[in-house]
């Protein structure tokens, strides 16, 4: 059971989330906020959220779309819920034991919020999209600092510790970037400029939480659990 929540889940919703986007992208009809005329998608006109549209912004359905990648944002709640199972692979240390738990409620939250972004596609309930958009990779931000301890106390190779560091480092500089840009509704170059750190810090996390499931299978080792 430990394997299937630290380990399996999370490889699974990782990998399950890079094919729907690629799939999403293949049948989005097209447009973009500042030009409903575009034909299909645009890695650098588009925003994921795009995908998960009812409607796409040239005003044409997008039901496939719409299921497939809003269904693989909804799953994001599972890898939530592997979060409250991985503080008791650092049970070995009363310290990190604890400061994992209080992380993994961080985690919990900012991947429930990842959650909320499908459930609340931006052109049915723009002003939660918004919210569950924005404070996703806020509640990370705590949840990645209190699990980059974690790991450094622990005996996992470092090179895990490394992995968690550039993820902190990315959302951290998203987080702070979302505060200080202005509105992709301005201007084109800030549509542009956002749609792509959007999908870097996207990727990043998704590349990151991948290989973090090695970390976790480690430690399962370590304390015979597998």
């Amino acid at each position: 059971m430990y394997k299937f929540w630290t380990v399996d889940v999370l490889r699974f919703v990782t990998i399950f989330f890079t094919i729907s986007v690629f799939i999403s992208t293949l049948f989005y009809p097209g447009g973009n906020i500042h030009d409903p005329l575009q034909e299909g998608y645009s890695i650098t006109h588009n925003f994921l959220s795009d995908l998960g549209g009812y409607r796409s912004h040239s005003g044409l359905p997008n039901l496939t779309s719409f299921l497939i990648f809003n269904f693989s944002m909804i799953l994001f709640i599972l890898v939530g819920i592997s979060f409250l199972f991985i503080p008791k692979l650092f049970k070995d240390d009363i310290l990190s034991f604890t400061i994992s738990i209080i992380g993994s409620v961080f985690l919990f939250l900012g991947t429930f919020f990842f959650a909320g972004v499908g459930l609340a596609p931006y052109d049915l309930y723009l002003d939660e999209h918004i919210f569950f958009a924005l404070n996703a990779f806020r509640l990370l931000v705590p949840g990645l600092v209190l699990y980059f301890f974690v790991l450094m106390r622990s005996n996992v190779s470092k090179k895990y510790l490394i992995m968690i560091f550039i993820l902190l480092f990315f959302t951290l500089s998203y987080v702070v970037y979302q505060i200080v840009s202005d509105s992709p509704l301005t201007s084109i170059e800030q549509m542009v400029e956002q749609a792509i750190i959007q999908k870097i810090i996207t990727f990043v996390n998704i590349i990151c939480m991948f290989f973090l499931s090695f970390a976790f299978s480690e430690r399962l080792k370590v304390i015979k659990l597998i």
